[in-house]
């Protein structure tokens, strides 16, 4: 948005917490990889269908298990690994 745009960034009706508590892990499904709500869906299809162009209404129609809170629960998860520090290194 530019400075000039008097759009605001609507509050979010749900927390990130409770998005990404929608996001779990199974050793047993896709290696651990992430998932949404122990389905079958990784969180890596889903923002790579995203990345690619498909729309959340394509997604949801594709899917009908998944939920809207569903997909903004993968980009949240994607938004939290990328803003995590790096590693550091060890100090020796």
């Amino acid at each position: 948005m530019s400075s000039g745009d008097s759009r605001r960034i609507p509050p979010t009706a749900v927390s990130n917490t409770k998005l990404l508590a929608r996001i779990t892990t199974r050793s047993e499904v896709f290696g651990g990889k992430p998932i949404v709500r122990d389905m079958r869906i990784s969180v890596e299809r889903i923002l790579s269908l995203l990345a690619q162009g498909v729309s959340r209404e394509e997604l949801l129609a594709d899917y009908p298990r998944l939920e809207p809170d569903d997909v903004r629960a993968c980009i949240a998860y994607g938004h939290a690994a990328v803003a995590a520090p790096p590693p550091q290194p060890p100090r020796h």
